[in-house]
């Protein structure tokens, strides 16, 4: 049998070479045990001695021919084979050469122990992989925390705590306008300002600043070591303790050091301000400015802030007019509050930026406002003439036992307030609480306590009747002792039968009866009328505070008693300026023109600020007005047989034209709620000169008991006051005297 493939020298060459054929590699696998497949022979599987013992049993029967054939194809089968094994030496030496090579370049063979270690930690790769991720997670989730943390202290936090920063380290610096000054008519001073220092902490922020000394202080020393928390919290609340109190009781002694009064610088108030929780506190008031800057140059966190002193120099006197200032320099009482826009400037400021220590940073100044004075203003007021008389308003007072009084003085042709006193004023520079106990106070009652003005409202019914051609000077009335006026009975202050008055003699003698009548030819509606043209129950206008309008009931709240009482002078109230400025209709040919009391307005660059023009009214006709003026000439008439004297009689001036009115007005029991038959409030109203006028005066006393001169005479009549007030003025003044004036016939016989 031939061996497969036997004869096939290639095959045979792949053999030698080591080149395990495909099929043998099937065989070899079915040895294993794998995938076996039948053979070719039954058997079992061809192999090489098989095929030596083949070849040796089979060459017994050859030929010779087919001997030698086979040894020629066994020298050609050697030759093969010897070319292989030398091919199959090449390559191994080529492979051994290789692999010296690769062992070359491989490196040293780790020691027993190493490759023991090594493979621990390749076991141990797991787990540290894990350990590994867990450590970036936590610290991937502490890293979004904090980027989240400070986003929120970005956009939420952000702004408050730039403010709150901005707020330790900033200083804004308040540069106080001057407050303007206030004169009367010819410069003289009235109120002014003058520079001071105020002591100002901030208490909060001082306590702060000096707790932070004290612990760098006390750090600095070793005292804090060792310390609790508490402990610490303990020893600089105690420090913090000692120098609050170091200035409490420092900054008192300092001020009196200096020679200033010390009643109004207390230590404990002092001490309760340090301690307050608040931003702002002003310790002491009114320093002057140098000791101001000692203080606050010793005393850390304490400021010598500028502040305005407003002075008084004539103290009492135009004090119900001028008011005063609070503390804090705003306007508190009379022109100081209704005139406070005007006086008051604009504040300068500038901010800048302080160490911790409290020292300025050079090169932050910013945002710097220069201030601005407030206006200077000058007052109608004649300082000279008021002084004069509020004395004699006081005097007249103490001589007649009144409980008070009031007068008021006006320019007849301007309507200008020269004058307006009450008694009782208030000193601002003397203990103002003193003061206010013993009955004394800031009101100017002139403007804001109306009364009922009595006789002296009985020019309003003489100027109405004549204007209205119902009457005449010299017209004579038969006035009976009382008259029935819608079932009301008006009696004449004394009695008598029919009298055969005068119009003159009517309002110079004062008879309630004859203005009665006359007020009943206009009627109610016309009188009505001309209470509104006189202004009456409605406020002047004045530029001051608190001005009350008078009482008027309206024409359709009139009873049948209303009309017996108004042309008299009761059921209506009017102030002291109301009462003049009626007077000054009649003595500026009757036109009455608004009161007022600013005569100009300087701002702070001494341009003038215009002033709108008072308001006027036309009463009546300038001949109705000269002759009501020279009707009520009659009022100071004498006549020794006391037939054609008026109930101003014996106080004239001698030279000059007067004219005016007295007025009785009975007061109401608070008790039953009637007119009183022993209170009553005592008016004058009056011109001076009449011939050509040029002041009105009005005068209230309330309730006096005698007269008002010094020995007590002159009645109960508000008179005698007013001649001493014309008179002065007209002196002063040297007003030329007056022509002499027409005897007027009161009574006709």
């Amino acid at each position: 049998m031939t061996p497969p493939h036997s004869g096939d020298p290639r095959r045979r060459r792949r053999n030698e070479d080591g080149e395990t054929p495909r099929h043998n590699e099937g065989r070899q696998e079915s040895r294993s045990g794998r995938g076996r497949r039948p053979s070719s022979h039954a058997s079992r599987d061809w192999s090489t001695n098989d095929a030596d013992q083949y070849r040796a049993g089979s060459s017994r029967s050859r030929t010779p021919s087919d001997r030698e054939k086979m040894r020629a194809g066994d020298r050609r089968v050697g030759a093969g084979r010897a070319a292989s094994q030398r091919t199959t030496s090449q390559r191994a030496a080529q492979q051994q050469a290789a692999a010296k090579r690769a062992e070359a370049a491989r490196p040293a063979a780790a020691p027993q122990g190493a490759k023991k270690a090594v493979k621990k930690v390749l076991a141990q790769q797991p787990m540290m992989a894990k350990r590994l991720n867990l450590i970036i997670s936590i610290l991937l989730i502490i890293t979004v925390v904090l980027v989240g943390r400070l986003a929120w202290v970005q956009v939420v936090w952000g702004p408050d705590l730039a403010a709150r920063a901005e707020a330790q380290r900033t200083r804004v610096y308040v540069e106080p306008a001057r407050r303007g000054e206030v004169v009367d008519r010819d410069g003289q001073r009235i109120a002014y300002t003058m520079a001071a220092r105020s002591l100002t902490v901030s208490p909060t922020r001082l306590r702060d600043e000096l707790r932070e000394q004290e612990e760098i202080e006390a750090s600095n020393e070793g005292e804090l070591s060792g310390m609790s928390e508490e402990e610490q919290n303990e020893f600089l609340d105690e420090r913090l303790t000692q120098r609050l109190e170091e200035m409490a009781e420092g900054i008192p002694d300092v001020i009196e050091e200096s020679g200033a009064s010390t009643t109004n610088v207390d230590s404990e108030q002092i001490m309760d301000k340090l301690r307050a929780d608040t931003q702002y506190e002003v310790l002491v008031r009114n320093v002057d400015p140098d000791i101001a800057v000692e203080i606050a140059n010793t005393y850390h966190g304490v400021a010598a802030d500028h502040q305005d002193i407003r002075q008084y120099p004539n103290g009492a006197i135009a004090e119900n007019i001028i008011g005063k200032v609070s503390m804090d320099g705003q306007g508190q009482f009379g022109f100081e509050a209704s005139g406070d826009s005007l006086l008051t400037g604009i504040d300068g400021r500038s901010t800048e930026d302080v160490s911790t220590d409290g020292q300025l940073i050079p090169g932050t100044v910013r945002d710097e406002v220069e201030a601005i004075d407030g206006s200077n203003v000058q007052l109608t007021l004649d300082l000279d003439l008021q002084t004069y008389v509020q004395q004699k308003l006081e005097q007249a007072v103490d001589n007649s036992g009144a409980k008070m009084g009031e007068a008021v003085v006006l320019d007849a042709v301007t309507g200008e307030v020269l004058s307006m006193a009450n008694t009782g004023t208030i000193d601002p520079n003397r203990d103002i609480e003193a003061q206010l106990a013993d009955g004394k106070d800031f009101e100017n009652r002139s403007i804001s306590h109306p009364y009922e003005p009595g006789s002296v409202a009985k020019v309003v019914t003489a100027a109405a009747a004549i204007e209205e051609g119902l009457t005449t000077p010299e017209e004579v009335h038969q006035v009976p002792g009382s008259i029935d006026v819608a079932g009301v009975t008006v009696a004449d202050a004394w009695q008598h039968g029919v009298e055969p008055y005068t119009t003159t003699g009517v309002f110079g003698k004062s008879s309630n009866v004859g203005t009665l009548q006359i007020a009943e030819r206009l009627g109610e509606e016309k009188f009505a009328e001309y209470l509104e043209k006189f202004g009456l129950g409605k406020t002047t206008g004045i530029e001051l505070p608190n001005e009350s309008s008078g009482l008027l009931p309206a024409l359709e709240q009139w009873s049948g008693g209303t009309f017996a009482n108004l042309p008299i002078g009761q059921g209506m109230s009017w102030t002291t300026l109301q009462m003049a400025s009626v007077y000054q209709a009649m003595a500026n040919e009757g036109e009455r023109v608004e009161p007022r009391i600013i005569d100009s307005i300087t701002d702070a660059d001494g341009k003038d600020i215009p002033q709108d023009e008072p308001g006027t009214t036309q009463v009546v006709s300038p001949e109705t007005a000269k002759t009501v003026t020279d009707m009520f000439r009659s009022t100071f008439q004498e006549d020794p047989a006391y037939v054609q004297n008026g109930t101003a009689m014996g106080n004239d001036i001698e030279g000059y034209q007067l004219s005016g009115k007295t007025g009785t007005a009975q007061k109401v029991n608070p008790e039953t709620g009637a007119y009183s038959e022993s209170a009553y409030w005592i008016t004058f109203a009056g011109i001076a000169p009449a011939d050509d006028p040029r002041f009105v005066v009005a005068i209230m006393l309330d309730e006096p008991q005698s007269g008002t001169n010094d020995d007590g005479s002159g009645g109960q009549s508000a008179a005698p006051l007013f001649s001493d007030i014309a008179s002065w003025l007209l002196n002063r003044d040297n007003i030329p005297t007056s022509p002499e004036g027409k005897r007027w016939v009161m009574t006709q016989y």
